[in-house]
């Protein structure tokens, strides 16, 4: 089916084509079926069972429609996927643009809080948006909020782009080994706190095939001792982490400055 979001007969977005995406409109619709409604409910399953379980067919079924009832909404399953991540970027709130009196590094700081905090309560989101091009409104809302927040910092226009990505490159990367290990968690029944103590407990029963590494034996017991589990241990490296970068978007900053003087 040929629209202006294929390019060569390839795929490139739903946000890129001119096919208008449907809603009931006050039409009674088939269980009361909407673009809305399908949208939420296939985050939910997402959320629930995991992006390998997904299905239109099962969407169908947890709507209680057939399944050519949603294709009436949306030609594909990556039309659909890409309208699920931008509707996961409404759940992030803007910083108020309109305040001078902020300061940048807290509203860039709050960005990346918030994206952390998006992408680890949805596990899925991260591999789509690997996949697909995140262009849709609520995405865009949001980058368009960062390029403001990164301008006041004063970094230098031609390097807006690449201080963007060392941060929001770090959140993603974060976030991606977050929620893989809460997955892992999940599969075994167990939660993250409980997870962790148990690879510490196999790793510390190991002494002797560990003697070569000492220093990160001493780590990994000195992190234990710190920290009460791997809530806390991801929550203290993430804001050590975070204030590095932009200490780092900073210095880059003032070097380029300098630069500039001779």
């Amino acid at each position: 089916m040929a629209s202006g979001g294929r390019a060569g007969g390839s795929r490139v977005s739903v946000w890129l084509t001119d096919k208008p995406r449907r809603k009931a409109d006050g039409q009674t619709a088939e269980g009361g079926l909407d673009l809305e409604r399908i949208v939420a409910t296939t985050v939910r399953m997402l959320d629930t069972d995991g992006l390998a379980k997904f299905s239109m067919r099962r969407l169908a079924a947890e709507l209680g429609v057939t399944a050519m009832s949603v294709y009436w909404y949306v030609d594909t399953k990556d039309d659909l996927l890409e309208l699920a991540v931008d509707h996961i970027s409404g759940e992030l709130t803007l910083p108020d643009l309109t305040d001078e009196t902020a300061d940048w590094r807290d509203q860039l700081r709050d960005l990346a809080v918030q994206y952390r905090r998006v992408l680890s309560a949805h596990t899925w989101a991260p591999r789509l948006l690997g996949q697909y091009l995140n262009v849709g409104p609520r995405a865009l809302a949001f980058s368009e909020a960062t390029l403001t927040v990164m301008r006041r910092s004063g970094v230098a226009p031609h390097a807006m782009t690449g201080a963007i990505s060392a941060l929001f490159q770090f959140v993603y990367g974060f976030a991606s080994v977050e929620g893989m290990y809460r997955e892992r968690c999940r599969e075994q029944g167990l939660t993250e706190d409980e997870y962790y103590r148990r690879i510490i407990e196999a790793f510390s029963q190991r002494t002797a095939t560990m003697e070569p590494h000492q220093e990160v034996t001493e780590i990994v017991e000195r992190r234990t001792g710190e920290t009460e589990g791997a809530t806390q241990m991801w929550e203290q490296d993430f804001s050590f982490a975070l204030d590095t970068v932009i200490a780092g978007i900073e210095v880059m900053r003032d070097r380029s400055r300098g630069a500039t003087q001779y």
